[in-house]
């Protein structure tokens, strides 16, 4: 995968992220806030508010935006605080966050986030083709030796070579 296209996957998996369904009462509560909100006024309490659409992701959505959290690991630094840093820009540009936004919260200046960001991109590209290329061999298999190529040793029940 380019950069490019591993930048436009980081973007999906923020928006699909945004998109999950969160209720006001998901969260973890206050002391005392085990009640209910109160309705002040009438127009709140029975949907005269206009309703808003949410566009909830589907299960492919959810499994693609877990695969590209999984790359923030990919991305790593001279230090942890440094790969932590790295992994933060590359999620807050995901989420759409200006640059200057970006460099005040990691604490460096534009140029710098800008370098550490496209490294990132980079870095997670370069190790993500070479896990594609690796053959997928699952752990704890043997070889039966009916690979192709390959001739049987010995005399077998086939006799001699």
């Amino acid at each position: 995968m380019t950069p490019r296209e591993i930048e436009d996957r980081f973007e999906e998996a923020a928006l699909t992220l945004k998109r999950l369904p969160n209720p006001p009462a998901s969260g973890a509560r206050g002391y005392g806030r085990s009640w209910p909100d109160y309705v002040h006024e009438a127009r709140h309490a029975y949907g005269y508010e206009p309703a808003r659409m949410r566009v909830i992701p589907n299960a492919r959505e959810i499994q693609r935006m877990e695969e590209v959290l999984d790359w923030l690991a990919l991305i790593g630094g001279e230090t942890e605080q440094t790969a932590a840093d790295n992994r933060r820009i590359v999620w807050m540009r995901a989420e759409g966050h200006r640059w200057q936004t970006i460099y005040r919260h990691v604490g460096c200046v534009r140029s710098t986030a800008w370098r550490r960001w496209t490294a990132s991109l980079l870095t997670a590209s370069k190790t993500l083709k070479n896990l594609e290329k690796k053959p997928a061999r699952s752990v704890g298999a043997k070889s039966t030796g009916a690979e192709p190529g390959v001739r049987p040793r010995g005399g077998g029940a086939n006799g001699m070579p």
